[in-house]
């Protein structure tokens, strides 16, 4: 095991059918929980979507996260603002 591998999490889980070994800080729960709703948003695409080659659904699914991922950090930056604002307020 290397130095920087040290202290870290190993955690094999199943997405869309496939074993991948993840390594990371985070714990194994954290780690089945991504990986349960990346599956599920693959399956979720491909549904729709039955012709997708495994390529295709990947990035789509990598699109759809980012998206996700963007309208929530905007949501977070919006009521972080409006909470600054009334702790600013409350302390005039």
């Amino acid at each position: 095991m290397s130095q920087s591998d040290k202290g870290k999490v190993k955690t094999t889980v199943e997405i869309y059918n496939r074993s991948y070994t993840i390594v990371g800080n985070e714990d194994d729960r954290h780690v089945r929980e991504v990986a349960g709703r990346v599956d599920g948003t693959m399956r979720g695409i491909i549904k729709n979507n039955p012709r997708l080659d495994t390529a295709k659904l990947a990035v789509l699914t990598a699109v759809n996260t980012m998206s996700d991922y963007i309208k929530l950090k905007k949501d977070y930056d919006e009521l972080m603002s409006y909470i600054q604002k009334l702790e600013k307020e409350a302390g005039d």
